[in-house]
């Protein structure tokens, strides 16, 4: 019993902590690496496709990390069922170049892009749907506040003081990004469980 409850809780704190870890890893190789990883968008035209990737996990500064860190801990607690590894790793994948691709696609406006929101954003509809749909209290309340934060950001900006502290602009086109493409993420998932029985 002790056995299965450590792995559970390894399932669930592994991936986790080793995304913490590589932000701040990145973070603590400073401006060579952030030069080497960003989203820059002439960068990206020219063939350099890592940063579609590398710029999710890189941060404008410690205060920015710092958020997106608790945001991640905040995740874990509202989505305290494990995930395997695998789950956690295409989900990274998937949300990560929907939202740097859709910034280099439909964001013209940025020339270049670096945070976890975005991937974070879609992660916690990822990790919120399942148990809203079971009408858990806490998750819709939950839902309702993502949905409330991002029609305020919409409507009203980010406030000047978040981004003085934060080194920069926001890029809330990365957050929408991210939500949209949990939902094309949850919704081919959900077919896909909805076919396996029938072809078994």
């Amino acid at each position: 019993m002790i056995a299965d409850s450590i792995v559970r809780s390894g399932e669930r704190w592994a991936v986790p902590a080793g995304v913490a870890l590589l932000c701040l890893l990145l973070a603590l190789g400073g401006d060579p690496v952030r030069d080497a990883l960003a989203y820059q968008r002439e960068a990206v035209a020219a063939g350099q496709w890592w940063r579609l990737l590398g710029a999710n996990f890189l941060h404008l500064g410690w205060y920015h990390l710092l958020l997106n860190l608790l945001g991640l801990w905040t995740l874990l607690l509202l989505c305290p069922e494990p995930l395997p590894a695998r789950t956690w790793l295409l989900r990274l994948l998937v949300l990560g170049l929907a939202v740097t691709l859709g910034i280099h696609v439909l964001a013209p406006q940025w020339r270049s892009y670096v945070g976890f929101s975005g991937i974070l954003h879609g992660l916690f509809l990822l990790g919120l749907l399942p148990q809203a749909l079971r009408r858990d209290g806490i998750a819709l309340a939950a839902l309702a506040c993502l949905a409330a934060k991002l029609a305020w950001e919409a409507f009203s900006g980010t406030p000047i003081s978040d981004e003085q502290a934060l080194g920069g602009r926001v890029a809330q086109e990365a957050h929408w990004f991210g939500i949209i493409a949990a939902l094309c993420y949850a919704a081919i998932a959900g077919l896909l469980r909805q076919r396996r029985p029938a072809a078994a």
